[in-house]
């Protein structure tokens, strides 16, 4: 048993040693802080062996041990140090490699290359941050593909609305002409056509000043209690002149008391725009479904099924773009569109997700189905 004043004089050298090699050690790294890993690592390895044998050799010559004694301790604590200094290496040589994988890692997702993570059994520091890493590029690819797909719709957006604009702009200038020149036979006939081509144009603004708002987070919602058979039956009976003079039959068949929470005009809006979309892309004679349902999970869908023929399954990522317009795939329109901005489904999905709903499309026999899903008023309310 150690005597509690020898005990007291060994603590307080050997804590006398280390804090000042230890502030020593940190004069060091602060001078190595731009250095590379091994040598930092190498200090702290250093500065801890060498507090110890430096306190061992203080307390040994403090103790008067005899020199026979004190030469064993100081091989010893050498020894160590050394051996201490050689894991170090091999401990920084680690090091040094994992996160030269780690550039090289995030020097691959820089670039754009696909990059792979690393082994599950990577159970390391290093190895979970090259995880995240590989989920972050992961992310940023999908978000380079949407940019991608956002810009080329962008782009056929404009090309699209270009063609549209200049069409009737064309039209109301060859009129404008031979009413000025007195070359209209009819000038009533021909002041029809200019009020219909006018019309035309203003519903083309009025489409890109709505997807405008939609787009920018501008768009204002009257939130309140709406009912869904209301919504179709109304739709129906604007757009019924629409769909006889196509030949086309409209069958609704909406339950009476479904309601969602939403914004009437904008929900109005959504169920004309899917129904002029049937409307465009089925052949005379055909029959437009509109349907009703209780999804059961507090939410309502609305359901409209064309006959069309369906949509490339290619498109069907493409089709809630602005600017989309079908491809061969549908059936030829027999008479003039109604409309055709393609912006209607682009505006459609924006304002279901402005009321927190979901609006999809799949293909069935003989043509295609569009799914508007909407949160129902609670019971309580």
């Amino acid at each position: 048993m150690i005597p509690l004043g020898d005990l007291i004089a060994i603590v307080g050298v050997a804590l006398a040693c280390a804090l000042v090699v230890g502030a020593l050690g940190l004069v060091a790294l602060r001078i190595a802080r731009r250095s590379t890993l091994l040598v930092q690592l190498l200090i702290v390895v250093l500065t801890a062996t060498l507090s110890v044998a430096i306190g061992m050799i203080a307390v040994a010559q403090a103790m008067y041990l005899s020199p026979h004694d004190l030469t064993v301790a100081m091989w010893v604590a050498g020894t160590a140090t050394v051996v201490s200094l050689g894991a170090a290496v091999v401990l920084a040589r680690t090091f040094t490699l994992q996160t030269d994988r780690l550039r090289r890692f995030a020097r691959d997702i820089g670039d754009g290359a696909q990059v792979e993570p690393p082994a599950a059994q990577d159970r390391s520091e290093l190895g979970t941050l090259q995880i995240e890493l590989a989920r972050a590029s992961r992310r940023l690819e999908d978000a380079r593909r949407e940019v991608d797909a956002l810009d080329t719709s962008r782009r056929e957006l404009v090309a699209w609305i270009s063609h549209d604009l200049r069409t009737p702009l064309a039209g109301l200038r060859a009129m404008a002409e031979a009413l000025e020149d007195g070359l209209a036979d009819d000038p009533q006939r021909f002041h029809r056509q200019m009020r219909a081509q006018v019309d035309h144009l203003s519903a083309l603004v009025d489409e890109l000043f709505e997807l405008s708002k939609i787009q920018s987070g501008r768009l204002a919602l009257d939130m309140e209690p709406v009912s869904l058979y209301d919504l179709v039956s109304d739709a129906v009976a604007e757009l019924s002149a629409v769909a006889r003079a196509h030949a086309i039959t409209i069958r609704e068949s909406p339950s009476r008391d479904l309601t969602v929470v939403g914004d009437a005009r904008e929900l109005a809006r959504v169920v004309g725009n899917l129904l002029i979309n049937a409307i465009q892309h089925s052949p005379p004679g055909s029959v437009i479904s509109v349907t009703t349902t209780d999804v059961g999970d507090g939410t309502a869908m609305l359901s409209v099924v064309d006959a069309g023929g369906g949509i490339a399954e290619a498109d069907m990522p493409k089709i809630f773009l602005a600017g989309w317009r079908s491809a061969a795939s549908r059936t030829p329109e027999p008479v003039p569109r109604v409309g055709g901005s393609g912006l209607g489904l682009a505006i459609a999905h924006g304002i279901v997700q402005a009321h927190d709903g979901e609006i999809s499309a799949r293909n069935v026999p003989g043509g295609c189905r569009f799914d508007v899903i909407l949160p129902r008023v609670p019971v309580a309310a």
